[in-house]
């Protein structure tokens, strides 16, 4: 008879101790069945510069990626400038209008993030595009560092392992800095060469590019090849020397935008340029952004898009960043 009370006194506290777990996983499992029933509403930008052509047609992804997902879908676009004062303003105005999701091209890798946790601690997701951003759910770019070491590959290709070349830096970002890094892997390959200058930054623009080449042109007499972190800079470097009459030089760049297209097929000194799909990293983030709300995390956190080498000889059978993917 002792036996059996003893047995029932057990079957009743296992009874409330699996009462007790399911209660307190209770509040766990309604977050995750409201996130899978979570429409996306609205998207909101923020972008380095909406003067570089990448950008615009990455935020036009963005919006055709939102679009498709929910015909209603409100998304709002807006640059920075490259001014992390400017973001951080984007960001709490973002929060205000509770948006859904952020994409973010961060003016500062790692002093944007006390912004992006306020952003993720009001329940938006918060998903990097192009560079990294300290903090954010997940990061969306091109391989960067493959992309430098495609365009100085061709560069070193082209000058038989031997010659003068400068490295034309740009912004402070993780994208330019793992460009000259892969440019530099490549390099590195080749004694021959001899680096002039890698510390100038042309601010990832076509003037910036003008105004850092018409320095080194004055300071250097023998210049062969230029290595720009993007095609802006190397549209100005471009100018910059033919204004001099300086001929003989090899640029190639990083994007593969609409004006690299047109240099490559006309008289410049554009050679080649490694291209990014800006449509291709927008659709992407939007869709591992509507999955985090949806409580489905990516297999990685970091995705990388291959680069595609751009030259004279394959422009005419290249995409563009136009065309919608």
């Amino acid at each position: 008879m002792f036996k059996q009370y003893l047995a029932a006194l057990a079957t009743a506290a296992l009874s409330l101790l699996c009462t007790g777990a399911a209660a307190q996983s209770a509040p766990d499992a309604a977050p995750a069945s409201a996130a899978a029933q979570r429409p996306l509403k609205k998207v909101g930008v923020t972008l380095g510069s909406l003067g570089n052509p990448y950008f615009v047609a990455l935020a036009h992804g963005a919006e055709a990626a939102a679009k498709k997902i929910n015909p209603d879908a409100k998304v709002t676009v807006l640059s920075a400038d490259y001014d992390l004062n400017k973001q951080f303003s984007h960001i709490d105005s973002f929060i205000v209008s509770k948006v859904d999701l952020i994409l973010i091209n961060a003016a500062d890798a790692r002093a944007i993030e006390p912004a992006v946790r306020k952003a993720r601690k009001a329940g938006i997701v918060v998903v990097a595009v192009d560079v990294a951003a300290a903090g954010a759910d997940a990061t969306v770019q091109t391989d960067n560092t493959r992309a430098g070491e495609l365009a100085c590959a061709f560069l070193a290709g082209r000058l038989g392992g031997r010659g003068n070349l400068i490295i034309q830096n740009g912004p402070p970002v993780s994208a330019v800095l793992d460009r000259v890094k892969g440019c530099k892997m490549v390099l590195g390959k080749h004694p021959g060469i001899h680096v002039l200058s890698d510390d100038q930054d042309g601010k990832g623009s076509r003037e910036g590019g003008l105004n850092v080449m018409q320095l080194y042109l004055t300071r250097f007499p023998k210049i062969d090849a230029v290595f720009t972190i993007n095609d802006p800079q190397a549209v100005g470097a471009d100018l910059a020397a033919r204004q001099l009459n300086r001929g003989g030089i090899l640029i190639a760049s990083v994007d593969g935008a609409p004006d690299i297209e047109a240099a490559l097929k006309a008289n410049t000194l554009v050679q080649a340029s490694a291209s990014q799909d800006p449509w291709a990293i927008a659709r992407t983030a939007v869709e591992i952004g509507v999955g985090l709300m949806h409580g489905q995390a990516p297999a990685n956190r970091t995705v990388l898009l291959p680069p595609t080498l751009v030259t004279r000889a394959n422009v005419n059978e290249y995409k563009g960043w136009a065309a919608p993917r």
